[in-house]
């Protein structure tokens, strides 16, 4: 991508910094290892992303700090059938140009993120259509009774119809293919902040909306916020001990102690639900990059077993992870509803039955093949797997790692392009049904197998999942989610790794809401 800056106009600007007296105003400058991939709010769902657009632009309905569904651009809902919610719009909203928000726009948004380029067509599952009943109404229609509707459209956020319409982005910008469009650079929501200005890769700066609706209610202070993506781990590390920055938010394991016993900084940690795991091309009836020729050894079971079986999960927690990791057998983390023990279980680290299942699929001496990595998008991404490269060696693979950016390692592999990955999922709904849809469900419609990337295919699992959208019995959907959970391992569709424990570090004065979902909510934070 270019590097370019976009800025909003004098005016627009001259309203943002009219918003306090200087005296109160406050800066906010953090930083993290990659940088914001797009401002389409629709176009990458990713969380470093999710995080910079919620800035901008809002949801009907949002997550206050316990993760209870709260009224955001809508005040109040209600189901009215098992197939259709009303939705009453909050008044006197306005887009950051002074446009009104309309329900024309919320209609248009649903569509716009039901769209081929859309990376957020699971935030829209089951849902049929949307209808505007007058300015402030909308109503969605669904194809099925859906539990977690609520949840789904936390992650929904509203475009301006007219703006898109003006700039040409009506669709999404089609990330995979390296579009370029205006809706990637410039931004027009209702939320908390403005974007300033964005250089790709260098600094992007968001200022206070002055016309925000919830500006009387705002927990925190900040009125502009600067972000840094710092790709070396020690130059970050550097930059919050010196004050050139406030907030870190993926200090780097083997820093924390260090950090911990600065007089001037803080440390907070909590779980994240965010599970980390490596994917297997299972589609491909000959590998692209291995020297296999003719057939695909990742269609063999036993072939994914020997893998799974060939990691020290708690090698890689010590030696890697320095202890700030929790190891799994599941795609999806305990707090996230579904979740079970049983599914949590790991199949054990046993290098001698790793080497029988591998001579027995056919390849005593082990085969040659290529890992997929980022090296700048989850804790230690790129440590980890060069742990994998060394614990599969020892039984005879010759795994060749390939570690690149974010920017480049999510348009390839959500393109198939790749035999072998390394990915981090977690689940904004809190709810099963958002990862077992989206990772090892069948390439379908209406966001079904959205980041299947190895093409797992199974018709027992896609029909415990299309019966899980759409009952509404907790005890039969939970047994649902189980038996979904337990053959998903069963078939090792994927190996789980470990479920991301998240430190934040940041100077004494200031105060933040650390969130599972490793989401910086800056409208809560305070600087003193």
């Amino acid at each position: 991508m270019r590097r370019t800056s976009m800025r909003l106009t004098i005016a627009a600007f001259a309203a943002a910094l009219s918003v306090a007296p200087v005296i109160d105003a406050k800066t906010l400058r953090w930083a993290s290892q990659g940088d914001i991939l797009t401002m389409d709010p629709h176009a990458q769902n990713e969380g470093l992303n999710n995080t910079a657009n919620s800035y901008i632009y809002e949801p009907l309905v949002t997550y206050n700090e316990k993760f209870e569904v709260v009224p955001a651009l809508s005040t109040d809902w209600k189901q009215e059938t098992p197939l259709i919610w009303r939705f009453n719009l909050r008044q006197g909203v306005k887009f950051h140009d002074g446009t009104p928000l309309t329900a024309a726009d919320v209609v248009f948004s649903i569509d716009r993120a039901m769209q081929p380029t859309s990376n957020f067509r699971q935030y829209t599952v089951g849902v049929q259509r949307a209808h505007a009943v007058d300015d402030n109404t909308v109503i969605i229609y669904t194809t099925v009774p859906n539990p977690v509707l609520l949840r789904q459209l936390t992650e929904l956020r509203i475009v301006n119809k007219g703006w898109a319409e003006k700039n040409k982005v009506v669709a999404p910008q089609n990330f995979v293919q390296k579009e370029e469009t205006y809706a990637a650079r410039n931004a027009n929501g209702t939320g908390p902040f403005m974007l300033k200005s964005r250089e790709v890769d260098i600094k992007t700066v968001f200022v206070t909306n002055p016309n925000w609706w919830g500006a009387k209610t705002k927990k925190g202070n900040v009125t502009e916020v600067v972000y840094t993506p710092i790709k070396s781990d020690s130059t970050r590390t550097a930059a919050l001990l010196s004050g050139e920055i406030d907030f870190l938010l993926d200090p780097v394991p083997q820093d924390i102690a260090r950090l911990k016993q600065t007089a001037s900084i803080k440390v907070v940690e909590g779980a994240e639900n965010r599970t980390i795991f490596i994917g297997m091309d299972q589609f491909r009836d000959e590998l692209q990059y291995s020297d296999v020729k003719g057939k695909n050894p990742f269609k063999d079971v036993r072939v994914r077993q020997a893998l799974y079986h060939a990691i020290d999960i708690e090698g890689i927690k010590r030696a890697v992870m320095r202890g700030s990791s929790d190891p799994t057998g599941s795609i999806i983390q305990r707090a996230v509803l579904g979740w079970t023990p049983a599914s949590h279980e790991r199949l054990p680290f046993d290098e001698k039955k790793a080497k029988e299942l591998l001579t027995a699929a056919g390849y005593p001496n082990g085969f040659g093949v290529t890992l997929d990595c980022p090296n700048n998008r989850y804790i230690n991404d790129e440590e980890i797997c060069k742990a994998l490269v060394s614990m599969w060696a020892r039984l005879g693979l010759k795994v060749s790692l390939n570690a690149m950016p974010r920017a480049t390692y999510f348009p390839k592999i959500q393109k198939n392009d790749t035999s072998l990955y390394l990915l981090g999922w977690g689940v904004p709904t809190f709810d099963a049904l958002y990862s077992l849809q989206s990772l090892p469900m069948t390439v379908g419609k209406g966001g079904d197998g959205n980041f299947n990337l190895g093409r797992v295919s199974s018709p027992e699992f896609d029909k415990l999942v299309e019966s899980i959208k759409g009952e509404v019995d907790v005890k039969k959907r939970n047994q649902m989610i189980a038996d979904a959970l337990m053959l998903h391992n069963k078939q090792v569709m994927h190996i789980p790794l470990h479920n991301q424990v998240i430190p934040w570090a940041m100077r004494k004065n200031v105060s933040v809401v650390h969130r599972a979902d490793n989401r910086l909510e800056v409208q809560w934070v305070r600087i003193d």
